[in-house]
C-alpha cells in the first residue's frame, strides 16, 4: 500500500476562490481540465495574488467540496482575512486526516497524483478509516529541486 499517514488536525478555516465544476464526477479528464483552466485564470487576473497577500503561511490549497449538490472547487489559502474576490470561508473539521504525501512537475500533475492515490488506492484499501465527506484538499507547499511538493488533505472518520 502507498505511504500515508493519519494525523489529527485542528479546525481550520481556508478563504476560497471559486468555481462550479460543470463535468460528470466519472470524467477525470473533463474534470481536470476545468480545474486546470481555472488555476490559469485565478493565475492570469491577479486573483490568486490577492489571496497570497492575506495568507497566514505559503500554502495554497486546491479544494473540492460539495455545496448545494454541486462539485466546488477553490483555489484558497489559511487566513483570518477576506478580500473581495473570495468567494466562500471553508470550514475544515477538527478531525483525523489522511494525509498522502508526494511532489510533482507542477501543482496540476501533484493535485492528480496525490487525487489518484488517495482515492483510487489508500481509502478503497482501507479497513480502519473511511471518508464521509467534506472538504478535502491538495496543499501545495513550495518547491524544491524544481519539484513542487505537497500533500492531500482528506478528513476521515474511524470505522
Amino acid at each position: 500500500m502507498t505511504n500515508y499517514i493519519l494525523e489529527e488536525k485542528d479546525s481550520f478555516i481556508v478563504l476560497g476562490i471559486g468555481t462550479e465544476l460543470q463535468s460528470d464526477y466519472t470524467d477525470y479528464a473533463g474534470i481536470n481540465k476545468e480545474k486546470a483552466d481555472f488555476w490559469e485564470a485565478v493565475k492570469q487576473d491577479g486573483r490568486l495574488d490577492a489571496l497570497k497577500a492575506i495568507a497566514a503561511n505559503d500554502y495554497i490549497f486546491a479544494v473540492n467540496e460539495a455545496v448545494n449538490n454541486k462539485m466546488m472547487y477553490y483555489a484558497g489559502v489559511m487566513t483570518e482575512e477576506s478580500v473581495p474576490e473570495a468567494t466562500r470561508v471553508i470550514q475544515f473539521p477538527k478531525a483525523e486526516y489522511l494525509i498522502v504525501k508526494g511532489e510533482g512537475q507542477s501543482a496540476d500533475e501533484l493535485g492528480q497524483l496525490l487525487a489518484g492515490i488517495a482515492f483510487g488506492q489508500v481509502l478503497p484499501e482501507a479497513n480502519n478509516f473511511a471518508y464521509v465527506g467534506g472538504p478535502n484538499a491538495m496543499v501545495d507547499m513550495g518547491q524544491r529541486n524544481g519539484q513542487v511538493l505537497g500533500e492531500m488533505w482528506i478528513p476521515v472518520v474511524r470505522k
